[in-house]
């Protein structure tokens, strides 16, 4: 506190600085008459509320509550205003309370919350008067005061769902984070692979170029032009059309073909060797080849066909490259279901597939082995795309954090009387019995702090529930399955 004079005492519970104030009853009954929901109760039930608070001022920038206090203090805020932060390193207020604003004015613990802790830290944004009225007397108010009850149980009502919403938000922005990180990750190969290759493509072409108009030097012979016409031909088409060589047998190829071109004296062999061998080319192919040319020919032939098999095979590296960032960006489109129709016929198997598309770079990080298990007859249903995926990934997420290292994802599908069904399992370490009750709870989380809001599964049974269906889970040790069964009309 600034004002030396003034003895700041020591407050139990969540109040950490703040000086209390001893005015009498019916002043404090005044002031409750300015707080909307005291505004009009009867004289007699406002004096014992006032004889029963306690009344503290705040300067700005002293702390009200913190994080992880138990709330044991309805707080009727009087003049002034508090900004309530995540963390103390966060500057952003998550929620702003104000004396005068009938949704916020009255804050802390209210009658038949189950709030178990703050979720945040609160500080005075300007100076601040309130009241602060014990739980302990919560069963005495309610009989004492009805009409304020009810109305506390309409604002509880009113900031739990403004909390969740807070939290969703919150949940949303960080499974956002998670996926655009992936994501980047996921396209920066493909894109780094493409201008690395367009980069050497450049380059390749100059030495195409030079190589070309060497060979058109030396005065050829229709025959001539024609068979070099076929061997490149045949080289390049072979390139494009053909799979590629184990490594053992492409280093053995290579050996050949640059023994052979060593035996005739030329130049850079082992650079070489490998361009002609990806090119179908074997020593039979260049000895065929060399004796229809001359030596000085044959040798600016091969320069050009190498170049030209660089070439194409730089191009069918950017091919395959922007075909990747192409193949991520249909799957995100069908993930979010972008430009389509919220409510359409859906192909759970292509939801499942492009959800572990996305997810591709968390399996990988932890080398999961994906099982897939799809049922062929599965129908199509009618139902919120992007919403589903949502399912989906809350489900592979989980699952991959509770596995170690080289675990197992089994991802299943079963076409059912009535319904279909979907199957995520892991062999993960499973839930743990005490919390089995409670894993649906929305904030409930075996996560640590930061790490998760809470909301995942509460998310999913929502959505599944949306769609009429059911969720239902079994764990043990090694062995934890979650199944949703959605109905097919």
């Amino acid at each position: 506190m600034k004002d030396t004079k003034i003895e700041t005492p020591v407050v139990s519970g969540t109040i950490e600085l703040g000086v209390p104030v001893t005015d009498s009853p019916p002043d404090l009954v005044d002031a409750l008459r300015n707080v909307h929901v005291f505004s009009d109760l009867p004289e007699d039930q406002l004096r014992w509320f006032a004889e029963n608070v306690e009344e503290l001022r705040f300067a700005p920038g002293e702390v009200l509550f913190r994080k992880g206090d138990p709330p044991d203090v309805m707080t009727i805020f009087l003049e002034g205003e508090m900004h309530a932060y995540w963390d103390d390193n966060v500057q952003d207020a998550i929620f702003i309370v104000r004396a005068g604003d009938p949704k916020t004015e009255v804050s802390g613990m209210l009658p038949f919350s189950r709030m178990t802790a703050f979720t945040a830290t609160g500080r005075a944004a300007t100076n601040v008067r309130l009241l602060r009225f014990p739980v302990r007397l919560f069963p005495e108010m309610m009989q004492r005061m009805p009409l304020l009850v009810q109305r506390l149980v309409s604002i509880m009502t009113d900031r739990v769902r403004e909390m969740t919403t807070v939290d969703q938000q919150q949940d949303k922005l960080m499974a956002l984070g998670k996926l655009s990180a992936g994501l980047a990750h996921e396209l920066n190969n493909p894109a780094a692979a493409a201008t690395r290759a367009a980069n050497d493509l450049i380059a390749t072409l100059a030495d195409l170029r030079a190589a070309d108009l060497r060979l058109c030097q030396h005065e050829l012979t229709p025959e001539q032009e024609v068979e070099i016409r076929s061997f490149e031909d045949n080289a390049i088409e072979h390139t494009t059309s053909t799979a590629l060589l184990n490594s053992l047998e492409q280093s053995d190829r290579e050996e050949l073909i640059a023994s052979w071109l060593e035996e005739h004296r030329i130049d850079d062999a082992w650079k070489l060797s490998a361009n002609l061998v990806e090119g179908g080319i074997g020593a039979d192919d260049l000895e065929n080849i060399s004796e229809k040319l001359q030596p000085s020919a044959f040798t600016d032939l091969l320069g050009r066909i190498n170049a030209q098999l660089a070439v194409a095979k730089l191009a069918n590296e950017i091919k395959a490259s922007t075909a990747r960032i192409s193949e991520l960006v249909a799957a995100i489109k069908e993930y979010t279901y972008m430009d389509q129709a919220s409510v359409q016929e859906i192909d759970i198997h292509k939801g499942l597939e492009n959800t572990l598309l996305i997810l591709k770079y968390k399996l990988r990080k932890k080398n999961i082995e994906v099982a897939r298990d799809f049922a062929e007859d599965l129908p199509h249903i009618k139902a919120y795309g992007s919403e589903l995926n949502q399912v989906w990934t809350n489900l592979i997420v989980n699952a991959v954090d509770a596995m170690s290292e080289g675990g197992r994802l089994k991802v299943r599908t079963r076409r059912e009387p009535m319904d279909i069904m979907i199957e995520i399992r892991d062999n993960g370490s499973g839930i743990p019995e005490a919390v089995k009750s409670r894993i649906f709870e929305p904030f409930f989380t075996t996560k640590p702090v930061g790490e998760g809001t809470g909301l995942g599964l509460d998310t999913v049974t929502r959505i599944v529930r949306k769609h009429r269906g059911n969720i239902r889970f079994e764990s043990k040790p090694g062995d934890t399955c979650f199944q949703v069964r959605l109905p097919v009309a």
